[in-house]
């Protein structure tokens, strides 16, 4: 268990963060007699994951909801509609990025495509390539 001070070096965020995310729901302290908050394990991967969320741009509310679907915690079925929306919305999006995107990737020298290769994770190149094969554009990134 961490103490705030603790969990803030351990996830190399602000304590100020921590309370943030704190009174907003998002991450989710024990108390102790002394009415001190611990923190677990678990708390170290929710601030990654926030972390993450929030380099998407993703508003906290979504991030809530998304930890909660990690928690598999109190969601209901309208949350579950909701962000089955979110996520059709997300999808559309990218697809209308990967349009616009795909025809400009051929243009670019060999070199610069390998540089943009190298910054992007594996999942990143697995979905442009998935994304690629739904739209019937021929986006080969391997």
């Amino acid at each position: 268990m961490y103490r705030i001070g603790e969990l803030a070096s351990a996830a190399n965020v602000s304590k100020r963060t921590i309370d943030y995310y704190t009174q907003l729901g998002l991450l989710k302290p024990k108390r102790t007699h002394a009415n001190y908050r611990l923190y677990d394990q678990e708390a170290i991967a929710d601030l990654k994951y926030i972390a993450e969320c929030k380099k998407l741009h993703l508003p906290l509310e979504s991030i809530r909801t998304k930890l909660a679907y990690r928690r598999n915690s109190g969601v209901s079925e309208i949350a579950l509609v909701q962000q089955l929306n979110l996520f059709s919305d997300q999808l559309k999006q990218l697809n209308l990025e990967l349009k616009d995107f795909a025809p400009n990737l051929d243009k670019l020298p060999e070199e610069q495509q390998e540089t943009l290769r190298n910054h992007l994770s594996r999942d990143s190149l697995a979905l442009i390539q998935s994304l690629s094969v739904l739209l019937n554009k021929e986006v080969v990134w391997n």
